[in-house]
């Protein structure tokens, strides 16, 4: 019997949710309502981060929970209601948002109410990499996972591939940074896989540079 770990579909776009989550969290956190300029560049990070999450829910909902249900009925039902409190946030927050220019309390409001949405958010991606996980690893082979995950990825707008890699790349580990970059390498176009490097070169410490640079035989 092979010892080798499952394929985890969840593992690098919830890293890169948490990152985006606790940055946008801190950066709403010491946000000063009376400068325009700051609102602005925070408000439009919000959104962004507001956008990915409902992204990534609709591709869950569409794509893993109707996998999971059509192998192991009712397997899905728990989160998938989590999911629509999860919606109904999300449109509670970009509200609270239009109210920030010029009113601090408003500003406090957001803050406390990102906070708590940043927690239920990681306490649910918690019970998906693991209860989620159990029941795909139960009923699909791993290449069937790969399959669903490719579904997904495969229906991203450039856009939208592109935020995802801004916050996924650089929170993985050296390892992980190298395999998915890796495999990029050998299976999209050059100019795409120079265009996601030189994205990432700038968000990386000088240490996990090298160790890619390394790990890629980049020559750089």
């Amino acid at each position: 019997m092979s010892n080798a770990p499952r394929h985890d579909i969840y593992a690098f776009i919830h890293k890169g949710l948490r990152a985006f989550m606790a940055h946008t969290l801190v950066r709403v956190g010491r946000l000063d309502a009376h400068d325009p300029a700051e609102v602005a560049e925070v408000g439009a990070e919000l959104k962004a981060l507001l956008a990915i999450c409902r992204g990534h829910l609709e591709h869950e909902n569409h794509v893993i929970h109707s996998a999971m249900q059509a192998r192991a009925p009712g397997s899905a039902t728990a989160l998938g209601i989590e999911h629509e409190g999860h919606i109904v946030a999300i449109d509670q927050l970009a509200q609270l948002l239009e109210q920030v220019p010029g009113n601090a309390e408003a500003a406090k409001t957001l803050y406390r109410t990102l906070s708590h949405f940043v927690a239920e958010n990681f306490e649910h991606m918690q019970r998906e990499e693991t209860e989620h996980n159990a029941v795909l690893w139960a009923t699909h082979t791993d290449d069937e996972i790969r399959a669903l995950e490719h579904r997904i990825v495969s229906s991203l707008k450039p856009e939208q591939s592109a935020l995802s890699m801004r916050w996924m790349l650089p929170h993985m580990t050296p390892a992980e940074r190298a395999a998915m970059l890796g495999g990029m390498r050998r299976t999209a176009p050059a100019e795409v896989f120079d265009t996601v490097l030189s994205q990432v070169r700038p968000l990386l410490g000088g240490r996990d540079w090298r160790k890619l640079s390394v790990a890629l035989d980049l020559g750089l």
